[in-house]
């Protein structure tokens, strides 16, 4: 603590650049759950997962530490030869203290720009673009971060909305045919959902529902 009061302290120009960088890094730790929310495919994975368990209307069936948790182990696996072309063309050169931190934010950008670029509606960037009356980029890597996040964040749920559409369709179907079912013998008083979820969770175990969303989701990376 004492050496970090006394770097704050200095008066030499080089020890209050590298404190202002320490506090760059720091600020940039301090933001990895955005990061991974906002610049990752958590976020597409944790929608459509909550839209299956919504769709299914198994309350809190799985727990929202299972879905979370499972996210995140998709999201690791998804994301993994991204997070290597990090670690080795950024995080690995600084602790080497073969790059400066400057050198290293800007070469770990390189890996997150190219997949969300891929990921991203151009229609989407366009929008963020015109907003800031930006010249078209000769490049991915000449887009900002400040443009190509939000640009990509609404292209994953607008994604992530039209897979859940998809998942809700087939136990809409059930819940109508036992709503009608259930009307023409009389029985209004008792609630359609209680009668389809059986259906729903029986229908959902013999398709391999799991191993499909999950396909699915892999599938659209």
């Amino acid at each position: 603590m004492n050496d970090l009061v006394d770097i704050f302290s200095s008066s030499d120009p080089e020890a209050i650049a590298t404190s202002i960088k320490l506090l760059l890094l720091l600020t940039v730790l301090s933001l990895s759950p955005a990061i991974l929310i906002l610049m990752t495919s958590f976020t597409r994975i944790i929608i459509v997962l909550s839209f299956v368990r919504t769709s299914l209307a198994t309350q809190q069936m799985p727990p929202n530490q299972v879905l979370i948790g499972l996210a995140l182990f998709i999201t690791f696996f998804i994301m993994g030869p991204t997070f290597s072309d990090v670690y080795k063309d950024a995080l690995q050169p600084l602790f080497d203290e073969d790059i400066t931190l400057d050198e290293a934010y800007e070469k770990a950008s390189l890996p997150m720009k190219d997949f969300m670029a891929k990921h991203t509606r151009q229609k989407d960037l366009a929008l963020f673009m015109n907003y800031r009356e930006m010249e078209k980029p000769e490049s991915v890597q000449d887009i900002p971060l400040t443009t190509l996040v939000p640009a990509f964040a609404i292209s994953e749920l607008k994604t992530a909305f039209q897979m859940g559409f998809m998942i809700f369709i087939p136990f809409l179907i059930i819940d109508m045919a036992v709503a009608s079912v259930l009307m023409s013998m009389g029985m209004m008083m008792l609630p359609p959902v209680m009668i389809s979820l059986p259906f729903k969770i029986l229908l959902f175990v013999l398709v391999d529902g799991w191993y499909l969303i999950t396909h699915s989701i892999l599938e659209g990376f």
